[in-house]
Order: C-alpha cells, then sequence, then structure tokens
C-alpha cells in the first residue's frame, strides 16, 4: 500500500472521523471516502459469514502474463497494478491476452485446495482495474473468452465446482477504475487517449451491464468485493444499488464508493489491534508481497504466520480472507499449496476454535489469544490458542473470575487440572507444547465470561508500558497498525486511559515515542488524581517517531490506577503516540501517594 507521511494523512483523519476508515483496493488507497460508522446489524444473511471465519481470495488475470516485468524492468508494486505503474499503453497491454492460456486451469483442484485448508467461501476478481473480464461478457470483448487462446469461462467453470462441493463463491468487481474499457476511471489520471471517454457512458455500458451478468450467469453469490472507488459519486451510486435488490442475500463490502457503507469493512494488509467494534469486518491478505502472480516475490509469509493470523482475526471478532495469485497457466504456485496444506492439517484438529467463535472477553493475553462460543446449557468454550508455551508449566488465564468446569487439549482430548489463583485461574500444562503454531486448550467455564480487565505490571521490577491496544479510548482517537499506535488523534477532547495494576511501589520515569508535525503539542498525564503537562517535540511532516521524557511519578503504595492522558487543547494539532512506557527507577521515598514531576 501506498505510505503517507504524518502531513499526508490529515486530510484524510478528518474524513475519518466524520465518516469512517478509508480503505482502496488491495494494494493501492483511493482518495474517497467510504461511509462505514454505522451499528452492527446481525440478520441471518449474515449468519453463514460469521460462522465462516475464513475465505480465500484469488486475483486471476492478464496480469499474470507480464507478472510485475515490464520492458526488463521489475517493477516494485503490485503484480496486478503493472499497467499503471509502469504507465503501459492500451494496445500493448492487451497483446498479452494472447499469452494467457491457463491450460492447466483445474477449478475443481482449486476448490478442494481452499475446502481441505478449512476456507468456507472464496472470492475472485471477475474484473480487476486493468478491466479485463474473466467471464464471457457481451458488454465488453475485452474478456477472456474473446481475446485469448483459452476461450473459455473460468467463471463458469469454478462457480461449478463450487456448487459441487459445497463452497460459497463471491465476486471480485472493480466497478470504476478501468485502465481499458474507455471512459473507466484511473487512480491518478490515464497515460493513453484510447482510455479516454465519459466515465457515466462507461458504467451504463460496460460496467452496469457486467455487474448484471455476474450477478445473473453464475448462480447464488454469497458475497461483493468493489474496489477502489474513484469518481464514484452518490448519484453514480445510486445506479448500481438497485441491481442488488433482486439479491437480498449477497453480503457486500464498504468499497462502492458514494457513501454506501456495504455490509463489511475491509482492513488490508493489517488486522485491527481491537477488531472493528460494531461492524462486520474481514481482512484480505496476500502471502507475500503482491495479488496478483509476480515471478520474482519469494517474499512468502511462513505457515506459522498465516496460522496465527487466522486466530488473531477469529479472536477479534473477524474473518481472513487469505489471497492466492495463480500463474497464467492456471497453476497455483507450489509455496501457497504448501502453506495451504498447512493450514488445513491445523484446521483439521483446531477448526472448533475458529468456526461459529466470538471475539475474545481479554483486553490482552501474553502468550496468544482467546475465542469463545456459548453452549445451549448456560456454559461458554474458552478456546485458548497458545503461541507462547509457558515454561514453567502453568498457563495463566488473568482476570477470568468465572468458575472452571474444565479445561483440555482439544488435539487429543487430555485433561488438564487447573485452579483459582489471585489474579484469574491457572492451568497445568504439558512440559512441551504440542504444536509449534499455537496448540488449543479448550477451557469450559460457567456463564458467559467475566473478566476483570486490569492491565498487570509486565517486568519483574514493576516496569510497565501501556500499549495502544489496552487504552480505553473515547473521542476518536484511534489504535493503529503496523506499527501499534494511538492515531488520528485531531480531536483535543479525545482520551485515552489505562487501568494498571502496580506491583511494586517507587519512582518511575515516563517516556514515550511521538510524532507530531508542528511546535506546541502537549498532553497532560494524570495518574491518582495528579497532573502533569507533558509538552512533546516535533517531529515534522516525515512520520519519525522521537522519544520524548515526559517526567517521573513517585507512587508509593501497590494497587489499581487509572492513568489518562488528554490534550490540552491550545496548540493541538495531530499526534501519533506508539506507547508510554513507565520504568521502575528505585524506591519512592516519600509518603504522599502519587508525585509528578515534568523533567
Amino acid at each position: 500500500m501506498r505510505k503517507y507521511t504524518l502531513g499526508s494523512a490529515l486530510l484524510s483523519v478528518a474524513l475519518l472521523l466524520n465518516t469512517g476508515v478509508v480503505n482502496a483496493g488491495p494494494g493501492k488507497p483511493s482518495p474517497k471516502k467510504i461511509m462505514n460508522k454505522h451499528a452492527l446489524v446481525v440478520t441471518n444473511r449474515m449468519e453463514w459469514w460469521n460462522k465462516a471465519r475464513f475465505g480465500m481470495f484469488i486475483h486471476w488475470g492478464v496480469y499474470s502474463v507480464p507478472a510485475g516485468v515490464y520492458e526488463g524492468k521489475k517493477y516494485p508494486g503490485l503484480g496486478e497494478w503493472l499497467m499503471h505503474d509502469a504507465k503501459i499503453p492500451v494496445d500493448t497491454y492487451q497483446a498479452y491476452a494472447k499469452d494467457f492460456n491457463p491450460t492447466k486451469y483445474n477449478p475443481e483442484q482449486w476448490v478442494l485446495m481452499a475446502k481441505d485448508a478449512g476456507v468456507k467461501y472464496i472470492v475472485i476478481t471477475t474484473k480487476h482495474h486493468d478491466g479485463f473480464a474473466m467471464f464471457d461478457s457481451k458488454a465488453s470483448d475485452w474478456n477472456i473468452v474473446k481475446r485469448t487462446p483459452y476461450g473459455k469461462d473460468v467463471i463458469k467453470m469454478l462457480a461449478d465446482a463450487c456448487r459441487k462441493y459445497g463452497m460459497k463463491l463471491g465476486f471480485y468487481y472493480s466497478q470504476a477504475n478501468d485502465w481499458n474499457n474507455p471512459g473507466g476511471a484511473a487512480a491518478g489520471g490515464h497515460w493513453d487517449k484510447k482510455q479516454d471517454g465519459s466515465f457515466d457512458e462507461y458504467l451504463d455500458k460496460v460496467a452496469i451491464p457486467q455487474i448484471k451478468e455476474i450477478l445473473n450467469n453464475y448462480g447464488d453469490v454469497a458475497e461483493l468485493w468493489w474496489d477502489v472507488p474513484t469518481d464514484m459519486t452518490k448519484e453514480r451510486a445510486a445506479k448500481i444499488t438497485p441491481l442488488l435488490a433482486a439479491h437480498p442475500e449477497i453480503v457486500t463490502n464498504n468499497r462502492l464508493g458514494g457513501g454506501v457503507q456495504g455490509d463489511l469493512e475491509t482492513p488490508e494488509q493489517y488486522i485491527p489491534a481491537t477488531g472493528i467494534p460494531g461492524r462486520n469486518w474481514e481482512t484480505c491478505m496476500t502471502m507475500n508481497d503482491t495479488w496478483g502472480y509476480k515471478t520474482y516475490d519469494d517474499h512468502w509469509k511462513s505457515s506459522q504466520t498465516l496460522i496465527r493470523n487466522l486466530v488473531d482475526i477469529a479472536s477479534k471478532g473477524g474473518n481472513y480472507l487469505l489471497n492466492i495469485g495463480p500463474k497464467p497457466t492456471g497453476e497455483v504456485p507450489e509455496p501457497i499449496v504448501d502453506r495451504m496444506k498447512d493450514i488445513g492439517a491445523w484446521m483439521k484438529v483446531n477448526s472448533e476454535a475458529i468456526y461459529a467463535t466470538t471475539a475474545s472477553p481479554f483486553r490482552k493475553l501474553t502468550w496468544g489469544r482467546c475465542t469463545t462460543k456459548e453452549t445451549p446449557d448456560g456454559t461458554t468454550a474458552l478456546y485458548l490458542s497458545v503461541f507462547d508455551w509457558p515454561a514453567n508449566g502453568q498457563l495463566s488465564v488473568p482476570g477470568l473470575k468465572n468458575a472452571a468446569k474444565s479445561a483440555t487439549l482439544l488435539a487429543n482430548g487430555t485433561a488438564l487440572k487447573f485452579k483459582k489463583v489471585a489474579d484469574g485461574l491457572s492451568v497445568d500444562v504439558p512440559a512441551n507444547a504440542p504444536d509449534a503454531n499455537a496448540t488449543v486448550i479448550k477451557l469450559i467455564i460457567k456463564g458467559k465470561p467475566d473478566v476483570e480487565t486490569i492491565i498487570p505490571s509486565a517486568s519483574a521490577d514493576g516496569s510497565f508500558v501501556l500499549s495502544p491496544e489496552d487504552a480505553d479510548l473515547k473521542g476518536g482517537v484511534q489504535s493503529e497498525h503496523s506499527p501499534s499506535n494511538l492515531g488520528y488523534w485531531t480531536n483535543p477532547k479525545a482520551t485515552a486511559s489505562w487501568q494498571i495494576k502496580i506491583t511494586k511501589p517507587g519512582t518511575y520515569t515516563i517516556k514515550a515515542p511521538v510524532a507530531a508535525i508542528g511546535e506546541g503539542n502537549a498532553f497532560n498525564i494524570t495518574v491518582g488524581g495528579q497532573t502533569v503537562k507533558a509538552v512533546v517535540k516535533a517531529t515534522g511532516n516525515d512520520g519519525k517517531y522521537l522519544i520524548n521524557n515526559l517526567g517521573y511519578v513517585n507512587i508509593d503504595r501497590a494497587g489499581i490506577t487509572t492513568i489518562t492522558i488528554t490534550p490540552v487543547a491550545e496548540n493541538w494539532q495531530h499526534i501519533n503516540l506508539r506507547a508510554i512506557s513507565f520504568d521502575y527507577k528505585g524506591n519512592a521515598g516519600t509518603s504522599g501517594g502519587f508525585t509528578i514531576k515534568q523533567q
């Protein structure tokens, strides 16, 4: 995705606070805003989707022929964006279709690979931004049937295979960006006169007829995945939304444009730190660095990373839409096949901890993740997916107040002993982890989860770090990703607070890495009813973070307290705050509770 500097993000920040997150097509951001701050409405239509948790994205088209290389140059961008990034002329690009001949395409093999991996639905690109239809379209002859030696409708073949094996099928369709059909939008503008034309005429004569084709010609459509709504106004989107009225069962995403919210948020290439409360959401992610096939992209995520991503996403109440990019021959690259097999092996044992689960009741677990499932008999199953196996043979479940009924290893049903402890529950576990990727312990508790969300001090000496994931946020500040930080903090009335359990009285120095555009940004740190004003250094417009020494606090007693950060309204512009560390420096030597001083 395009990298934004701190300064260039300001406009989108303001839009974000008013209208919601802007997420563009896989790999590229859109300048258009998309409404998404609406209450979650759970209907029977969404029931299958909320149970599925795991889908497979497929990016496949003519772009797999050049595979990231044009005129001998390897382009660093995404495979499917090559025409745009290299500014390839229309005639030159269309010549690639003559070499798109997927004679080794076996849709049943694809579906079975997905099914064996535990995938519950597939979403495939019917037309990406290069405008090439992967189906037999009457609206444009720039399609696989009319322009390739293969001459077959691969979407129909996949739809047949999905029906045969009980796999739900959804369609990606680029409704606005189209670099080959005249009049189609192009993020950043056209570069070939053959692309010129009326966008409204393109919508009326190409996009809308093709949407009708994919909705009506291939059986039930599970999900419609719009992308990059360049130039999509409210009026233009209103030409498309009526087409969905005849297909109320279809799940749609938030990228149509024109203020249409859809059913799903679409975080791209990242997992939201705290999920997206109040909305259904689906993280789409590549296995390497590109969506469409590139011959030289060997930067593959490990199977362990992919499995843990799936667990992490489920633990936050989302779905994982994991991408594959087939070759122009129709073959799936071997590294993808291998990873799908590994995920499948894990899912065969542990899928109970993924399907039909809800988000974790715990704010943070240092050793892994948790998913939940309520049972008709008034108990709740907590699926504890352990990434970092405890060396002392004791798995701590912090803050859990419920009485436990049983604990078993999901892999083999081995019963585990457990006991109540001061900070929750402790489970006796074997010396070695049964699964290095994620070992799941099924813990049955009485009633619905009742969890104390106080953050324990992390270090033996009492030092602790207040992270974005642990914060209670109010007023618009958001916990962001890559790396984790508190961002979009434009509202001086927004606050972040943490409940912390102090385990060791003493003096703590306070430090924080902060990115701030201008001079004069300051916030108040409040601990135990006392406040200090902390002025942060300006970092300029390049997005860099500087460590700020914010002062120190003397705490003369252990126990639970709340730490709150509130902006100082005067001169407040915008900051990104990565974390706040409280480093223990010795005995407080005071007798009056809390003392804070600016350094």
